[in-house]
């Protein structure tokens, strides 16, 4: 089964490859790269920038275990060059005190007062022979003293190296953050410019508001004007004839009184 579908595969591969190759010719393996590269391009320019600054936070979160791992190595370090260092002073003062009795012991072989403890006396070949174990172990323990104290520098180098690149780590950890805090922030301000932007107001709509709304108030100006000069000149362009032997001002008279020192209704009366 396995078998069989492995071939189907093989056998479709080279089917497609042998199709890209019908159709550009040499320069199939070329269209090939092309396409892997825009396709790779289109999918990265898809990806939201908050996304990435996402992913970029966790990368360098992700930094904190191996600070952290660093620490703890630089710790069992620091305390690994103190105890050497006690280490090579203890040495050291057992060497100076080993010093000063070979340097006593050979005195005693000049002066011939081999008493070295008490009152026990030892002859001069055992002073020497004493004299050579303890200058062959002062040697040996110089040799050790000497490898100690090269492997103390070492490891001084070391913790020192260590610390700096810990420091420099944490600035550049620190660096990042503030850098990416920055982009963070500048595309907070494109976003918020592009949401202003998206609110298109249509201005050729509110010009034919305020058009229609003018031709409105003008309509109605003139509706006025007309109501206005149609009642005027209903009033008083057309004449009205009266009727023979109507006295139109004696009624008006007779209505809302005569007006006082009208010489036409006194002759009138006297007249009459």
């Amino acid at each position: 089964m396995v078998c069989s579908m492995v071939k189907k595969g093989v056998v479709a591969a080279t089917l497609g490859a042998g199709a890209l190759y019908l159709a550009f010719g040499t320069l199939a393996p070329s269209y090939v790269r092309t396409a892997f590269h825009k396709g790779r391009d289109v999918v990265k320019s898809s990806v939201p920038p908050q996304f990435d600054i996402d992913r970029a936070r966790d990368e360098i979160a992700s930094l904190e275990p191996a600070i952290r791992d660093n620490i703890e190595l630089l710790a069992r370090s620091e305390v690994d060059v103190e105890y050497l260092e006690r280490e090579i002073a203890s040495v050291e003062t057992n060497l100076a005190a080993e010093k000063k009795a070979i340097v006593a012991m050979r005195e005693s072989l000049d002066t011939g007062d081999f008493r070295l403890a008490g009152r026990v006396s030892y002859t001069a070949d055992e002073i020497k022979g004493d004299l050579a174990r303890r200058l062959d172990h002062y040697r040996n323990v110089t040799r050790t003293l000497e490898e100690k104290q090269a492997t103390l520098k070492i490891k001084q180098k070391a913790v020192t190296a260590a610390h700096q690149q810990l420091k420099n780590m944490a600035a550049q950890k620190k660096a990042l953050l503030a850098k990416l805090d920055g982009i963070e922030a500048r595309l907070k301000m494109i976003e918020a410019t592009q949401a202003t932007s998206e609110f298109n107001f249509d201005d050729s709509a509110l010009a034919r508001a305020k058009r229609t709304v003018a031709e409105l108030d003008k309509r109605l100006d003139e509706m006025a004007r007309f109501a206005e000069l149609e009642g005027r000149f209903s009033e008083s362009g057309s004449t009205v004839v009266v009727e023979p032997g109507r006295d139109v001002i004696k009624e008006i008279d007779a209505e809302f009184g005569a007006p006082e020192g009208d010489s036409t209704l006194k002759t009138t009366d006297k007249s009459l």
